[in-house]
């Protein structure tokens, strides 16, 4: 692994995966869709966990921040990101796992919206949000009152 990022901090992260997927989005044209689901994002969840080794998403990742943008998204998201193989059928409760203080923490700022999601600025806040988590820095969270730290 480069030494570069040691030049500017001595506690560097570094990313284990990056994955986009585009594709035709053609869910809401079809008459089958039932909007639980979305095909790139299952594809996308699916390569960057095997180029980080995740096997087990659900106990292995210690902090999320998911597109927001509609409170039923992120719980669409949080499914398909959690298990991307049961993304179609299938359920999955969030409400014991998904507290700041549960086995998965998600959106510990407040999420997009409660910065005013601007465009542009939501995903560079959002990555922000996870550095200083796992360098151990948030501090306190505006939206929830919590303590920063998660773990990668």
């Amino acid at each position: 692994m480069p030494r570069t990022p040691r030049k500017y901090t001595d506690r560097p992260i570094y990313v284990k995966a990056l994955s986009l997927v585009a594709g035709p989005a053609q869910g809401p044209v079809d008459p089958g869709y039932d909007f639980t689901s979305f095909d790139e994002v299952v594809a996308s969840a699916r390569d960057a966990y095997a180029q980080a080794g995740i096997e087990d998403p659900r106990s292995e990742v210690s902090l999320a921040e998911v597109h927001d943008c509609f409170t039923p998204t992120e719980l669409v998201l949080m499914r398909i990101s959690a298990s991307p193989s049961a993304a179609r059928g299938g359920r999955t409760s969030w409400r014991e796992c998904s507290t700041l203080d549960g086995e998965l923490p998600v959106n510990p700022d407040g999420g997009l919206k409660s910065f005013g999601h601007p465009i542009g600025a939501s995903g560079l806040r959002m990555l922000f949000e996870c550095w200083s988590q796992f360098r151990g820095e948030a501090g306190r969270s505006a939206a929830h009152g919590s303590q920063g730290g998660a773990h990668a």
